[in-house]
């Protein structure tokens, strides 16, 4: 492996998110992951345990996702989701935004989704990023959820989960990072299948990378 694919491999976490995964898949993503120098593993809630065992003594993060893959369950049970997923061992949560809430205009309730997701996470002393589904929004929609994040001093803004519409462009991710408090981390995530499209999202802004194709985007 070239220096250069070493550099572009920290910036990649190591996504496993089908329906179908089992223990076996979870085993071989870890294993790729370390011996790739990714920075993390993202898998299912369920397999949160399995890969905290398989990665402890690694310097690779353990991460899952919430609220997945439509954002639209209540907050508490959002919030129960994300303690589970903390004691059983994640490093970073992943949060879907509340998409309905948004397009019923109740941002009110988006703030408290977001806040309270965020409050979890770093009482526990651990990451969140927020997933905004970028091809579903508006620009002032966009706009709206950067200035909650802004104020609930997230950790990172996602672009996608990868099973709606994808849009993950340089061009999102410069909007996005104008958007952002400068401490904010922006992660570019969904349709991320080459080597070419990872660095182009990382020159435009993007600090992470989260795909299926690691392996193929650093080979």
């Amino acid at each position: 492996m070239k220096i250069e694919d070493i550099a572009l491999a920290q910036y990649i976490e190591h996504t496993l998110l089908k329906a179908d995964t089992d223990s076996n898949a979870v085993k071989q993503l870890c294993e790729e992951a370390i011996t790739s120098n990714f920075c993390g593993v993202c898998v299912p809630p369920y397999f949160v345990s399995l890969a905290t065992e398989l990665l402890a003594e690694q310097e690779v993060n353990v991460v899952t996702v919430i609220g997945f893959p439509m954002g639209y369950a209540a907050t508490p049970a959002k919030v129960e989701e994300a303690k589970r997923a903390i004691q059983e061992g994640a490093d970073e949560i992943d949060v879907v935004v509340n998409i309905a809430a948004i397009k019923d205009a109740n941002w009110a309730y988006v703030r408290n989704d977001i806040h309270s997701l965020t409050t979890i996470a770093h009482l526990q002393g651990k990451i969140v990023k927020i997933i905004f589904e970028t091809a579903l929004l508006t620009d002032n929609e966009m706009k709206q959820l950067c200035e909650i994040c802004n104020e609930s001093q997230v950790n990172y803004v996602k672009t996608a989960t990868g099973f709606n519409e994808v849009n993950t462009s340089p061009e999102v991710i410069r909007f996005l990072k104008n958007q952002m408090n400068s401490d904010i981390k922006i992660k570019a995530s969904g349709g991320i299948r080459s080597k070419e499209q990872a660095l182009a999202l990382i020159e435009a802004g993007a600090s992470r990378i989260g795909t299926s194709r690691g392996l193929q985007i650093i080979e």
